[in-house]
């Protein structure tokens, strides 16, 4: 008898997203890796998302509602990490989509090495021109200039301190402080107690990833997009960060870098590195 393929656990928060939310779930429905459990965490939505997100739910048994007074998408993240019973976890952005073979690829590789968290290319659009394409095939020809492909780790499976080393080539970078472009396992931070500091307005994710990789051991890397990041105009990144926030968001981070990086011996050679983050802006 075939052994059967892992759950994953797909979180994705939503708040305001009725523009967007049905192309982010169709997404996720029609992954060629089927074992999904899809948690679709409403944020207080003021438009028909939720309506949208329970229209889903009537014809796809993944899919599990959570619907909550607004918290912000950290807080909307961490009821689907105590929710979620997959072997591994993914995240999708409400305003954004996957890849039909995002799922499969990244779970074969995680499979394949052994990896606690596997990371990928992703794909970063330009929302403008999305609101003017009627067929998105189109949107995403090679002729369109604004698709732009983001990768900074070549493929393969590192240990921690390679890893480590390697982030700092990058140190601000999406690539490698977001959520959505990798794949974590859960037991690793149900064991630790791994969740989204709801203190923080931005770089959330961030933290979370460098708290995970203080306890995960094996990193792959793949080579193909999986993940189209929609850069748009109304985010948080666009209405919400003043320098205020980015200076003392910065500072905490430092903070956490260094110990992380103190903890694995390695702080000493890559101080200039941690100390450019203060400086850098995030390669998105």
């Amino acid at each position: 008898m075939p052994q059967q393929e892992p759950l994953v656990s797909v979180i994705v928060p939503v708040y305001n997203a009725q523009q967007q939310i049905a192309r982010c779930v169709e997404s996720i429905r029609r992954q060629s890796y089927t074992n999904l459990e899809i948690l679709l965490l409403n944020d207080g939505s003021r438009d028909v998302s939720l309506e949208v997100c329970q229209m889903y739910a009537r014809v796809d048994p993944r899919i599990l509602i959570v619907d909550k007074n607004n918290s912000g998408v950290s807080a909307t993240r961490n009821i689907g990490l105590r929710l979620a019973k997959g072997e591994y976890l993914q995240f999708v952005d409400s305003d954004d989509y996957l890849t039909e073979e995002a799922t499969r690829l990244m779970v074969e590789a995680a499979q394949r090495s052994q990896a606690d968290m596997v990371i990928a290319p992703y794909y970063r659009m330009l929302y403008q021109d999305l609101a003017q394409e009627e067929k998105p095939r189109r949107f995403f020809s090679k002729k369109t200039p604004i698709c732009e492909v983001y990768s900074f780790l070549k493929p393969g499976v590192y240990d921690k301190k390679t890893f480590a080393r390697h982030l700092m080539d990058q140190p601000a970078s999406f690539y490698y402080g977001v959520l959505w472009n990798k794949l974590y396992r859960r037991q690793i931070v149900a064991d630790h107690d791994i969740f989204c500091d709801t203190d923080l307005d931005w770089s959330e994710d961030f933290l979370f990833n460098l708290e995970y990789i203080r306890y995960a051991e094996r990193f792959c890397s793949i080579e193909t997009p999986v993940y189209y990041y929609m850069k748009t105009p109304g985010s948080l990144c666009a209405t919400k960060i003043n320098v205020k926030s980015v200076v003392e968001t910065k500072m905490a981070l430092f903070a956490y870098y260094k110990e992380l990086y103190e903890s694995m011996g390695l702080y000493e050679e890559n101080k200039m590195q941690i100390y450019k983050y203060l400086l850098a802006s995030a390669e998105r």
